[in-house]
């Protein structure tokens, strides 16, 4: 069975530069937080929820706020909707704090009286999307420190504990071994030319931050991102997780299907995924479905396929989304944990084998100065 491409409803459409140029714009009294974003989301539903109606429920909102800011959103969300402005409507002037997903799913709320559920919806989208980035962040954590803190051991040694050595090992410097006079020369260079090796690597930073700015930059940084060896067993999987989940969300929720496509560009920072999700726009304005273009894929793991193909045939997409937006962010979780589990005793033996290298290329000349002495 095809997917049809309109469904309940279909989101606003998106505003022209020349629209967008009449927004108006919250001043800088603080900028909007994701944190605050989810409060506004859970008071309003709880709000909402207990039979307010929504002009009231905002101004009790806003007589909850201290920040600025969001006293400042809200007044200008109020003042829309007095206007005669549907919420979604007033949501979507405001790009710089609301998604295309969170506008999308108000809007086909707003027809089927049940904005509150979608609010709650949006919110255990938001925490689960930041406990995925939890867990990137402690699996990726202590490793980084590990390699952080054996290149501080290592530039320590060089520079304090190497140059002391110096004219000890002068007599004998015809007899030392090869590493031992690779590490002299290196901290020889980096003593005596700190200042110009400080220079040069802050320029390769900068060049490197414009580089990466560039298009060509982008693309093979985005393209590393789903096919470097590791990376790729992560990045392609969190954007996988992501993209799934909201296209879960809002097929769910009655949005049709080429704006819940348009919605998931908004939850990926991959230019070459982002494509991927325009291939797969094409297959479904051509009536293919979805199916085909996961399965041209060769970053996309042939069972999400083979998943969207039966929810396809069984008219019951926007649940099969969600067991394998669910399956993938499991796996991803149990894979960061394994690799972080891996790399400890990997930067381990890495610094203990590095640290036993320079150890013995300051103890055996120091044994052979001993001998030649007795």
């Amino acid at each position: 069975m095809a997917i049809q491409l309109n469904n309940k409803t279909s989101a606003k459409p998106a505003l022209d530069i020349g629209q967008r140029e009449l927004l108006p714009k919250l001043s800088r009294r603080g900028k909007i937080s994701s944190q605050d974003r989810k409060f506004f989301t859970e008071q309003l539903a709880l709000l909402l929820e207990t039979g307010n109606s929504l002009q009231p429920s905002l101004q009790a909102l806003k007589s909850q706020m201290t920040k600025p800011a969001m006293i400042e959103l809200l007044d200008q969300l109020m003042d829309d909707i007095e206007q005669g402005l549907q919420f979604s409507t007033a949501l979507s002037r405001r790009p710089e704090v609301f998604s295309q997903t969170y506008i999308n799913l108000i809007a086909a709320s707003e027809e089927g009286g049940y904005m509150h559920e979608v609010l709650e919806q949006l919110l255990d989208m938001e925490q689960k999307r930041e406990e995925l980035q939890q867990i990137i962040f402690s699996a990726l954590s202590y490793p980084v420190f590990l390699l952080l803190f054996a290149l501080g051991v290592i530039v320590f040694i060089l520079v304090v504990v190497f140059p002391k050595f110096a004219d000890l090992f002068s007599d004998i410097a015809d007899e030392l071994p090869a590493s031992t006079k690779f590490l002299m020369g290196a901290s020889d260079v980096i003593s005596q030319h700190w200042m110009t090796l400080g220079i040069g690597l802050a320029l390769f930073f900068v060049a490197y931050h414009y580089w990466a700015r560039t298009a060509a930059g982008i693309r093979q940084r985005d393209w590393a991102k789903l096919h470097w060896p590791l990376l790729n067993d992560v990045f392609p999987r969190i954007y996988l997780v992501n993209s799934l989940r909201v296209l879960s969300l809002s097929l769910g929720n009655g949005v049709n299907i080429i704006d819940s496509l348009h919605a998931c560009r908004d939850v990926v920072n991959n230019r070459l995924y982002q494509q991927f999700i325009d291939d797969v726009e094409e297959h479904v304005e051509r009536g293919e479905g979805m199916a085909g273009a996961f399965t041209e894929s060769d970053f996309i793991p042939p069972l999400v396929a083979q998943m969207i193909k039966t929810g396809e045939d069984s008219a019951n997409l926007p649940r099969v989304l969600q067991r394998v937006s669910e399956y993938y962010e499991n796996e991803l979780e149990r894979k960061l944990r394994t690799l972080s589990k891996l790399a400890e005793p990997v930067m381990l033996l890495v610094m203990g084998a590095v640290v036993g290298i320079i150890v013995s290329s300051l103890i055996l000349p120091i044994f052979k100065l001993s001998r030649a002495v007795a």
